[in-house]
């Protein structure tokens, strides 16, 4: 065993004006030759972070918004919200003549742009542009145009705005809240229009019942949340 390593001279010379016998010397710790030197402040800390950044990432992933899963889960209430409120189009085409301003009060939900108004109506499908059918309806104004999307693509958020409890500030940004009406638009698709052959309605009686954005009243494009085809 090695011996202890002498005092500093300084030591000495202060223990003997003191009139005090050499006290032993501090020795520096010696790092264990099996455990090596244990994780300082610093090694801690380090861990700690990668491990919350792991965390914070994992959190990231399963928080990260789906349009689809979002629009696939709120697309029933809103088909059945449009449903039950949809008025008549020939009643709905007379209210609005009548006094725009109190149609919408008693029919539609406000929105940024325009209201958003239920209606429900039967017609004859001409012949379509772009997966846009217009519809001749008797009992309507003749300088009214009412038309029906029926994709592939279904423009707008007319679903989205529909129920008017869908606010931008439940969503992280202008894109999210976008895309969270393409998926409402992705989803009533799939239950809706999948089932119709949507490229052959030329010539045939349908039933439809959606909603429109009250922009001009003479022009109504209806996204549809039920179709009928005779």
């Amino acid at each position: 065993m090695r011996p202890p390593a002498p005092c500093s001279s300084q030591r000495q010379t202060d223990d003997r004006q003191l009139h005090r016998p050499p006290g032993p010397c501090r020795q520096p710790p010696r790092p264990d030759p099996v455990r090596g030197p244990g994780p300082g402040r610093h090694g801690r800390h380090r861990a700690g972070h990668h491990r919350g950044a792991g965390r914070s990432e994992a959190d990231a992933r399963q928080q990260a918004f789906s349009p689809d899963t979002y629009g696939t889960q709120e697309f029933p209430r809103i088909r059945d919200a449009v449903i039950e409120r949809a008025v008549p189009a020939t009643d709905l085409a007379a209210a609005i003549a009548a006094d725009q301003d109190a149609a919408i009060a008693e029919y539609g939900t406000p929105a940024s742009t325009g209201a958003i108004m239920m209606v429900t109506v039967t017609g004859t499908a001409g012949e379509p542009r772009a997966g846009v059918y217009p519809l001749t309806v008797e009992g309507l104004p003749d300088d009214l145009r009412i038309r029906v999307q029926t994709g592939p693509a279904i423009n707008g958020t007319d679903l989205r705005d529909a129920p008017g409890d869908i606010a931008f500030g439940a969503f992280k940004n202008q894109i999210e809240y976008q895309d969270a009406g393409s998926g409402i638009n992705r989803a009533m698709a799939a239950e809706v229009l999948a089932v119709i052959d949507t490229a052959a309605l030329a010539g045939k009686q349908v039933t439809v019942t959606g909603a429109f954005r009250l922009i001009n009243p003479a022009n109504w494009l209806i996204t549809p949340v039920a179709m009928e085809v005779q």
